[in-house]
């Protein structure tokens, strides 16, 4: 197809946001803007009605329409009186009116660049046609081809418009908390530190900290998530979810250009700059291939008429070779495949961030369906990356699964915890909540850190203590069947507590950080698809072993520093080829950085994330990695299957045009009809599932 519309779309030559030339000579420099080019699309909708809305959009129309009907009414003035050669000057005066993208193009092209692009080839056929008294199959061509670039135009700017769709969630103003009361102002005028309120129902305006108010929070919209999630005082929130029945007191975090969608959209606009390889390849085989199918086609006209003494203009029912070299310059055009390549990509790249994952670049989306192992972090992307206990027992144990004693056991150690910024505390004090004994106990009095060993406090006159086991062996008198069980639940991979009443030792309990709910399906998704699963962790070995089992992971090396997670990086590409490593980006930083695609976990609250992996899941769920993996392989199917129809068929239809066969439209509807079919199919990734 044409590259007249390159400047405004996401077309053949994926121009860069910066507005460089772009590869295959075409001329096209303006840089893309998603959220400006798709109001028209959003306006007329989508289907036929959209599609025709479009075309009279189309800059030119009206010259192209008139040049158009001019070159109609040629066809028949010879009832005028008008005879050859007079009718061939007038059609050939007119024909660039009715082509006139398409000419103008070409020859800009051409001058400005010193290089043929689709659009001179194009130019070419189209006159070389009228030369020959084939007048309606240039009129053919020249409106099956303005009709195909607008089509094209349409199907970018609908794929564009998804994209668009998440500048229009966040609101443009906010309801601010001042000394005055409360004002409505735009977002923009809002800084860090602003008080907002978000009303039940409402979308929320910026990202931002609960200060008072808890409500259900619908993050669909943005990352995805399809359950609701409760938010309460202290808890962040997303510029364009959407807040449930509670009224929210929000303090602004971000200034509105530094927004969750802004970021996104941000990021994805870039990411056009980042090339596929396969767009690549495309591009630089476009600026070859095209002058050499204009050579070839010009010695088709000349070499059989010189050499052999064969036809060069039409004579009876057989086609000479300026017909023949004619059909061969139009099914020659490469325009299926410089344009189908990089709509397939856009329109995947489109399907992830809709889904909450954003590639930043089509070469990692077409990169992730090579990877034959993951690299996987522990704390934070295999687990959940906050401690969980994971036993209770009291000396006294009952036995039964309510165990009174036991319950016992959980109060007294909050009541020595609750005022503690210990790690650990927050599971303990989340049991007790659990179990409904946080305030058995009035929380201790004259807290005392034990350096490294645990901590004690006063609790209803006498001194407790909860602490790990070198300490209670040195200081207290502990059960050696206690003792061992500690020891066990140790050689799980579980921390330990033990406690002390002032008294006697009451118990101990275990804290582990839990395995995430879906990460074990997508394990086994992943080892289905044939692809190695490997964890890197600074973890213990006790504790990587226990989780790696768990989950049924591959390899499993722990207890390393950041530069040796590197070192297995570099040994797995060694083995492996393409490596992917996932991580939560707070200390996976330099791993993502390495590997070939970095995948960071929870990219719509932590900027560190959408900054330094190159593929992010927005709403820090892995099970987008399978679905991600798919879209990949998907979109890379599609690619394939373009370039195999496209080059099958022109070269059917090319070697029935050397033969004589081929009538022109036939080349033309092979050409042009062949490049709409993989349009269309590249847009199939808009839909994958």
């Amino acid at each position: 197809m044409s590259e007249v519309s390159h400047s405004n779309d996401l077309g053949s030559c994926d121009i860069n946001a910066k507005g460089h030339d772009c590869s295959c000579g075409c001329g096209a420099s303006q840089a893309i803007r998603i959220d400006t080019d798709t109001e028209e699309t959003k306006k007329h909708g989508g289907g036929l009605s959209g599609f025709l809305a479009h075309f009279w959009q189309t800059p030119n129309l009206l010259i192209i329409l008139a040049g158009m009907g001019l070159l109609v009414l040629t066809l028949f003035v010879d009832r005028l009186g008008l005879k050859q050669p007079w009718i061939m000057i007038l059609q050939l005066i007119l024909v660039p009116m009715a082509g006139w993208p398409v000419f103008r193009d070409g020859t800009i092209t051409l001058i400005k660049n010193r290089r043929l692009n689709m659009n001179a080839l194009m130019s070419v056929a189209a006159v070389g046609a009228v030369i020959l008294g084939e007048t309606h199959e240039a009129i053919l061509m020249l409106l099956l081809f303005t009709l195909s670039e607008s089509l094209e135009d349409y199907i970018n700017d609908n794929a564009r418009a998804i994209l668009s769709e998440f500048a229009d969630l966040a609101p443009s103003t906010a309801i601010r908390i001042s000394d005055e009361g409360e004002e409505t102002v735009p977002v923009q005028s809002l800084e860090p530190g602003d008080v907002i309120v978000v009303r039940p129902a409402d979308r929320i305006p910026m990202d931002g900290v609960i200060l008072h108010g808890s409500s259900s929070v619908n993050q669909a919209p943005i990352t995805g998530e399809s359950k609701l999630i409760e938010k309460n005082p202290g808890d962040e929130v997303l510029s364009g979810s959407i807040n449930g029945q509670g009224a929210l007191q929000v303090q602004v975090s971000k200034f509105a250009q530094d927004n969750t969608i802004q970021r996104i959209i941000q990021l994805v606009t870039e990411a056009q700059e980042n090339k596929a390889e396969q767009v690549k390849f495309i591009d630089r085989f476009a600026a070859v291939y095209t002058p050499i199918v204009f050579l070839i086609a010009v010695l088709v006209s000349v070499i059989p008429v010189w050499v052999f003494r064969q036809p060069f203009w039409n004579t009876g029912e057989v086609y000479g070779w300026l017909h023949r070299s004619l059909s061969l310059l139009m099914v020659g055009c490469p325009c299926a495949l410089v344009i189908s390549t990089p709509i397939t990509m856009i329109s995947g790249l489109t399907r992830g961030a809709k889904a909450g994952v954003v590639f930043k670049g089509g070469i990692f989306l077409e990169a992730l369906a090579k990877a034959r192992v993951i690299a996987f972090d522990k704390t934070g992307t295999l687990t959940k990356g906050e401690p969980v206990v994971a036993q209770v027992r009291a000396v006294d144990c009952l036995g039964s699964q309510d165990c009174v004693r036991c319950d016992d056991l959980v109060a007294y150690t909050n009541a020595l915890e609750a005022h503690s910024s210990h790690p650990l505390s927050s599971a303990v004090i989340e049991e007790a909540r659990r179990r409904g004994v946080a305030s058995v106990y009035p929380p201790a009095k004259d807290l005392l850190v034990l350096e490294g060993r645990g901590q004690a406090g006063i609790i209803n006159g006498k001194t407790g203590t909860v602490g790990n086991l070198a300490l209670f062996l040195d200081e207290h008198n502990t059960p050696e069947a206690l003792v061992s069980q500690v020891r066990q639940a140790e050689d799980q991979g579980e921390t330990t507590m033990l406690v002390c009443d002032g008294d006697r030792v009451r118990g101990f309990l275990s804290v582990e950080d839990a395995v995430r709910d879906e990460v074990k399906d997508v394990i086994q998704a992943l080892k289905a698809k044939g692809i190695q699963t490997v964890m890197l962790t600074g973890d213990n070995a006790q504790v990587a072993r226990k989780v790696g089992d768990h989950l049924g992971i591959d390899e499993v090396h722990a207890a390393l520093l950041p530069e040796e997670k590197l070192e297995w990086i570099s040994k797995l590409r060694e083995q492996y080829g393409l490596v992917v490593m996932a991580g939560d980006g707070i200390n996976d930083s330099p791993a993502l950085a390495h590997a070939d695609v970095g995948i960071g976990m929870g990219g719509a609250g932590n900027a560190q994330v959408l900054e330094t992996a190159d593929v992010v899941l927005l709403d820090d769920d892995l099970e987008k990695l399978p679905f991600a993996i798919r879209l990949s392989e998907f979109v890379n199917k599609l690619i394939r299957q373009n370039v195999i129809i496209s080059l099958g068929v022109k070269a059917l239809i090319a070697l029935i045009a050397l033969m004589g066969m081929a009538p022109l439209w036939v080349a033309v509807m092979a050409d042009i009809g062949i490049s709409l079919l993989v349009t269309l199919n590249g847009t199939r990734a808009l839909r994958h599932s």
